[in-house]
């Protein structure tokens, strides 16, 4: 039986990095005290188990220290102003997932001869933000309209993601990593990112979050991919970033999906609050947050009323009971985003990519599964 010699500090270290107590991993692994005092080594199996337990790389447990790891990407998640440290495996897996699909795109994107995104890197957070937030809406073919006739707000984001594809941005909306439905990702950790590429714009959008707070993130994120930016944010409509690049992808974000010139024109004298919150989050198709951060921005509402207000309604929106999920092969589409998926399968089904690769980018092992997927987003084998 071959043992492995593991540094007890690098045991502790994958319990820490998991956010997972040892007294509880234990359980699952009677001799880990052992392992900690050094009395016993595990064996390689036993090692290989307890690395997929806490969500480590097999090859880090051989360091002679731990590694000190940091987000891949410009981190502008704060606590109280302060930036956040010690990212969580779940985190920094799904960066590192969506950064392989990205350089998988970018690579499909040259040989089919697809050409570079013009909008990354068209604007600079000295401009003003009304301005840039109307040429993201003609870009994006976001009209205003067209939103006020859609039968609810969660029709719009599907119709933003859509708009955001259309143009040539792969959106990605994940509540878990990768597939693993046991690894559910922690809107409280991250929002959204975005990896910004010529070629291949990304924006993850964590889906574990409320549909409220996607529509904000996505639009947020699409702002720093017009600045040329990747970024990892955990900002939401109320948000007021001490970072200037951050306070203005939110001012962007806000204009975007509510111009403060016709909110302004919406508001009634007299009107109570909640009516007003409920009647132009139907006129504008986006949540009731964003609505109050509107109002608030046309100084009809204090800020001191606003951060009440806010809370309160978080709150409601969070007790309604989520809706079941759809469709497994819509689920998957949106979970690599579309434009993603179809071009994997075409690639595939054209012989430039293998099912085994195909099959390691979608997430899914079988072959019914990969024809349903090209099959729900228009590619047929």
């Amino acid at each position: 039986m071959t043992r492995v010699p593991v540094k007890p500090e690098m045991l502790q270290w994958a319990c820490q990095r998991a956010g997972l107590d040892v007294d509880a991993l234990a359980q699952r692994f009677p001799k880990l005290p052992e392992w900690l005092s050094e009395d016993v080594q595990p064996t390689l199996k036993q090692l290989e188990a307890f690395a997929k337990a806490t969500h480590a790389p097999f090859g880090y447990f051989f360091l002679p220290k731990p590694p000190v790891e940091s987000v891949p990407i410009p981190d502008f998640r704060t606590i109280r102003g302060e930036a956040l440290r010690h990212p969580s495996p779940d985190l920094l897996d799904t960066i590192y997932i969506c950064q392989q699909r990205q350089e998988w795109y970018r690579e499909y994107a040259r040989v089919t001869g697809e050409q570079p995104f013009p909008l990354v890197g068209s604007a600079k957070p000295t401009e003003d933000a009304v301005k840039v937030a109307a040429e993201m809406r003609d870009a994006l073919a976001f009209d205003l309209e067209e939103r006020r006739q859609m039968p609810t707000w969660v029709d719009a984001l599907r119709r933003f993601i859509e708009q955001a594809d259309n143009l040539g941005i792969l959106v990605m909306v994940n509540g878990v990593v990768g597939s693993n439905n046991r690894r559910k990702l922690d809107p409280t950790e991250f929002r959204g990112f975005a990896l910004a590429d010529p070629l291949a714009p990304l924006v993850f959008i964590n889906g574990a979050d409320t549909k409220a707070g996607q529509m904000f993130t996505l639009a947020h994120e699409l702002a720093h991919l017009w600045l040329g930016e990747s970024a990892l944010t955990d900002v939401e409509p109320r948000s007021a970033p001490t970072n200037a690049v951050e306070n203005w992808c939110n001012r962007v974000a806000a204009e975007l999906l509510a111009p403060l010139a016709v909110v302004r024109q919406e508001l009634r004298r007299g009107e109570a609050l909640r009516e007003t919150m409920d009647r132009l989050a139907r006129r504008f198709k986006v949540s009731t947050l964003v609505i109050l951060r509107r109002i608030h921005d046309a100084r009809a509402l204090p800020r001191e009323q606003l951060w009440q207000e806010y809370d309160a309604e978080v709150k409601r929106l969070t007790s309604i009971p989520r809706a079941a999920g759809g469709s497994f092969y819509l689920t998957t589409a949106a979970r690599v985003s579309k434009r993603f998926a179809r071009a994997v399968v075409t690639s595939t089904w054209e012989g430039r990519s293998s099912f085994t690769e195909a099959f390691h980018l979608l997430g899914f092992k079988k072959m019914s599964t990969f024809r349903e997927l090209g099959q729900s987003v228009g590619v047929a084998g």
